[in-house]
């Protein structure tokens, strides 16, 4: 089978982009530890979804990026809460965005799997980037998606692409691509405190709360409140 890297932090949309090349594709998954407060549980998740779907799993640890950044993610600094209506509101929204940004996160990471590509023969690298976060997210958007690949294509002797199977979904559409790609999203971790449950209020959690409701669909997440 040909090789394939993810970006798998554990979450929604990273567990459900892999499953879509699950029975084509060898994968071998990778985590990083920058010093956020959900890492054990994101590890958790990942190394449980990785055993059931029989990915190979690795933590790349980046303890220089945790110590640079001033993101609420991976400091003291509180972690907004919103609710349903702020999910729509682009300035509140900004808000949280620019509380949890970790520096060039997604820049950082992908060259490092570009560079884990290279190293194993691997042709495709695949991440969790969305349109619902693109929004707010400048690194989850089609254009730094097709701009990467453009520098890939550049500075790469090999021949890597990566491949963001939600680039354009919201995230119902997600959760719907989840369900008919056999996704374990029971097994995945996306709230941004780190406790044992969901903390529902963060926004990470209110959008995939949201995104189950609109659906109809059982969630099987595990919520504090």
């Amino acid at each position: 089978m040909k090789k394939a890297i993810s970006v798998l932090s554990g979450g929604l949309d990273c567990t459900v982009s892999t499953s879509v090349f699950a029975k084509d594709w060898k994968i071998h998954a990778i985590t990083f530890d920058y010093g956020q407060k959900a890492f054990k549980r994101e590890l958790k998740a990942a190394e449980e979804i990785c055993e059931k779907m029989g990915w190979t799993h690795e933590v790349i640890e980046l303890p220089w990026l945790s110590k640079i950044s001033t993101s609420s993610l991976n400091t003291a600094e509180e972690i907004p809460e919103v609710s349903f209506n702020d999910l729509d509101d682009i300035e509140k929204s900004s808000e949280t965005a620019s509380s949890v940004w970790v520096p060039a996160r997604n820049m950082v990471f992908t060259s490092i799997a570009i560079s884990y590509a290279e190293s194993i023969g691997a042709e495709k690298i695949i991440v969790g980037w969305d349109a619902e976060e693109a929004a707010t997210f400048p690194d989850n958007s089609k254009e730094f998606l097709n701009a990467f690949n453009e520098l890939i294509g550049a500075g790469s002797p090999e021949n890597i692409k990566i491949e963001a199977p939600a680039i354009d979904l919201s995230k119902e559409e997600i959760v719907k691509l989840g369900v008919e790609v056999g996704a374990p999203m029971e097994l995945s971790y996306s709230c941004y405190k780190g406790g044992d449950k969901h903390c529902g209020v963060c926004e990470s959690c209110m959008r995939r709360k949201r995104a189950f409701k609109q659906l109809g669909i059982d969630d099987l997440t595990e919520y504090e409140d």
